[in-house]
């Protein structure tokens, strides 16, 4: 199909043109004009933006589920719904994340993944990320301590043969013995190398990120804590240009003072917008089991028994709104959900609006609800 989307705002790297129209052929965004305009007859099917914004589709690199599925259930039904779940929320690539287990379930979440690949309803899978179970106890969070183990060469190999280059990232605990073996091996394999519920210190997480890992998993939570005496996983990372952040804008799991703080630091180069979200996104309050455990969603927040917190139920256009709220502009914050995730991803095709790339666009109106989702140059019918 080809299309021109006329009428719209159209939020770039560093500015946004107005009245604008968006040309897209065979998937493709072709050109972007703005201003009055001659469409030749027949050829292109005009879509009136009505003023509203239009940004590239957001990256998830995050998500564990949605609308009351798991991907951890190892089935299609699942990995096909939070697809669809993240298109209906303006996420058009994402990554099916992990949580600690047995390895039998990890590596049937890994096969249901490579099932659905190229039948995605929804958002494209982008990968796999694994978060654990190579992380610390002493920072659990709400991951299973049952399956929390040492880092294991011999496993993570046997998980890669499953997987092969579908796996592009991996959260680990660097300073657990074997820590910094599997590092260097996950390095010689380009995977997204991440630190999270980790008891790393300064140092430990100096030598990490000077070895390779370059990530941060959702900042600030699951690790040891800023000191002034003791700065932890957090500030060598803001030391270090090369290492990104992640972060969960919720209103929940991060003070605004700190999402600002983190875009001080890194910029929105250096910053990634995740949801972090559990199979209550989409659905709402209710008793879930996740990871293992009992998890009850109130006023949207997710907590274990304890009043851990277990991950989160935002959507992605949600925390783009909770980012531009803490005054953080909308360009550097359409980046974060964005470009910066495509471009830790290697994703070239994707993560702006730029001619030659692919057409995953979203259009939000003036509240940031999403009026539709397109991906690959085809409107979404969710």
């Amino acid at each position: 199909m080809t299309y021109i989307l006329q009428n719209v705002q159209v939020v770039l790297q560093n500015s946004i043109v107005s009245a604008a129209n968006v040309w897209i052929s065979e998937g493709k965004v072709m050109r972007i004009d703005s201003g009055d305009i001659s469409i030749p007859e027949g050829e292109y099917e005009r879509i009136d933006g009505g003023g509203h914004l239009l940004v590239p589709g957001m990256i998830d690199v995050h998500i564990h589920g949605a609308n009351g599925f798991d991907m951890m259930d190892g089935t299609e039904e699942s990995i096909q719904e939070v697809s669809k779940a993240c298109a209906a929320s303006g996420c058009t690539s994402f990554l099916a994340t992990s949580v600690s287990s047995t390895m039998e379930d990890l590596l049937e979440m890994i096969r249901s993944v490579k099932r659905v690949i190229g039948y995605e309803v929804g958002a494209k899978i982008a990968g796999i990320h694994l978060e654990g179970p190579y992380l610390n106890p002493k920072r659990k969070g709400m991951q299973n301590e049952k399956y929390l183990r040492h880092p294991n060469l011999e496993e993570m190999k046997l998980i890669f043969q499953e997987a092969g280059s579908l796996i592009k990232m991996v959260t680990i605990a660097p300073e657990l013995p074997g820590g910094m073996e599997l590092l260097s091996f996950l390095k010689e394999q380009g995977v997204v190398i991440a630190i999270a519920h980790s008891d790393a210190t300064y140092e430990e997480a100096k030598q990490a990120f000077a070895a390779g890992a370059s990530h941060v998993t959702h900042c600030f939570n699951g690790m040891r804590p800023i000191h002034h005496r003791d700065p932890g996983i957090v500030v060598a990372a803001f030391e270090e240009k090369h290492v990104s952040l992640q972060a969960i804008v919720d209103n929940v799991h991060l003070h605004p003072a700190i999402i600002r703080l983190m875009h001080t630091m890194k910029g929105p180069e250096g910053m990634v917008l995740i949801t972090d979200a559990l199979q209550a996104m989409g659905l709402g309050d209710g008793n879930y089991i996740f990871g293992g455990h009992q998890v009850t969603v109130s006023g949207g927040i997710a907590r274990l028994e304890d009043g851990t917190l277990a991950s989160s139920t935002v959507t992605m256009n949600e925390a783009l709104r909770y980012t531009v709220e803490t005054g953080i502009s909308l360009t550097d914050a359409v980046q974060m959900a964005s470009t910066t995730p495509a471009n830790i991803l290697e994703l070239q095709q994707k993560g702006t609006i730029t001619s030659g790339l692919d057409a995953d666009l979203v259009l939000l109106d003036d509240e940031f609800k999403v009026l539709w989702t397109m991906v690959g140059g085809q409107i979404l019918q969710l």
